[in-house]
């Protein structure tokens, strides 16, 4: 019977063979596809320290800063008295996408002090002391140098600082 269906009606054998190969290049493109899906993706974390300075004396900075809130990394304690408000994390992200390591991290980090500013303020503070690197919640403390990670498509960084009104000295 198949054999006169298809004498009767050739076009249904050439639709049936050509279902049938486009039926198992689908089951070849999937099957691929999962395969590519289930191995381990390489995405990049390259961790850098940087220095702070280069930011903090840039247009950038003094741009998106202002002046209304100190900001002291590190270990280095401003020479007023102080009033404790509270503390502060934040961890902000940017495109990294067709940006040097370098200029994403900077543009960054930039982000990460506006957050700690906004933070400042809303606390009512007029500095922010002890600020330092908190990656993965792992501290890193440096008067001169903040962590950055950079990956291909984010750059990130993470800082945690100490909310204060300072009081200059009487």
């Amino acid at each position: 019977m198949a054999s006169s269906v298809a004498q009767s009606f050739p076009w249904v054998l050439r639709a049936t063979r050509s279902a049938r190969g486009m039926a198992m290049g689908a089951a070849l493109v999937i099957g691929s596809a999962s395969l590519l899906a289930s191995a381990p993706a390489e995405a990049r974390d390259t961790q850098h320290f940087l220095p702070i300075m280069p930011v903090m004396a840039s247009t950038a900075a003094s741009q998106r800063l202002g002046k209304d809130v100190a900001f002291f990394f590190g270990d280095k304690q401003p020479y007023e008295r102080i009033e404790k408000r509270g503390w502060a994390r934040v961890n902000p992200k940017t495109n990294a996408t067709n940006k040097s390591d370098a200029e994403a991290c900077r543009w960054v980090f930039l982000s990460a002090l506006r957050a700690l500013q906004e933070k400042a303020r809303e606390y009512g503070a007029n500095a922010v002391i002890n600020i330092r690197s908190d990656y993965d919640k792992v501290p890193y403390s440096s008067s001169e140098k903040y962590e950055c990670h950079a990956g291909n498509i984010i750059a990130g960084v993470a800082l945690r600082g100490d909310l204060v009104i300072l009081h200059p000295k009487n």
